[in-house]
C-alpha cells in the first residue's frame, strides 16, 4: 500500500466538513494542538474518518479497511490519516491532568508552621 498523503486523500474522498466545535471551538488548525496537515485532514476527512469509527458507514477500500482494523486495536497506526484520528481521539476522550499554580501562600504557610512550633512547647511544658 502507498502511503503518500494524495494517495490516501483519495482513499478517504468525502465531501462532508467535519467540525468538533465541543472540543475545538476555534478550529483544528487555531487550537494548538495539530499541524497544518492534520488540521485539514480532520476537516477535509473527518466525516468519513469518524462514521468508520463508529461503525456507521462500511469501508469501501483497502486504506479504510485498515484504518477499521486499527482503529479496532488490531495494529498500530501507519499513515497519516490513522495517526491523525488516534491523536484526536487521545485529546478528546482521555482525561488531562490540570496542573495550577495556585498554591498556599508563604505567609499563611510561616504562619502554619509558627503555631505548630507553639503547639509542640504546649505540649512539653
Amino acid at each position: 500500500m502507498s502511503q503518500n498523503i494524495a494517495t490516501l486523500k483519495e482513499a478517504f474522498a468525502t465531501t462532508k466538513h467535519f467540525y468538533d466545535d465541543i472540543n475545538f471551538p476555534r478550529g483544528f488548525s487555531r487550537s494548538g494542538h495539530f499541524t497544518l496537515q492534520e488540521s485539514d485532514i480532520l476537516e477535509n476527512h473527518g466525516a468519513l474518518l469518524k462514521s468508520l469509527y463508529t461503525k456507521a458507514c462500511d469501508p469501501q477500500n483497502e486504506f479504510q479497511q485498515h484504518f477499521v482494523e486499527v482503529m479496532g486495536g488490531l495494529g498500530s497506526p501507519e499513515n497519516a490519516m490513522e495517526k491523525t484520528w488516534a491523536k484526536y481521539l487521545k485529546l478528546t476522550t482521555c482525561k488531562t491532568k490540570f496542573h495550577t499554580l495556585f498554591g498556599r501562600s508563604k505567609v499563611n504557610a510561616n504562619k502554619e508552621e509558627v503555631e505548630a512550633v507553639a503547639t509542640e512547647a504546649d505540649d512539653d511544658l
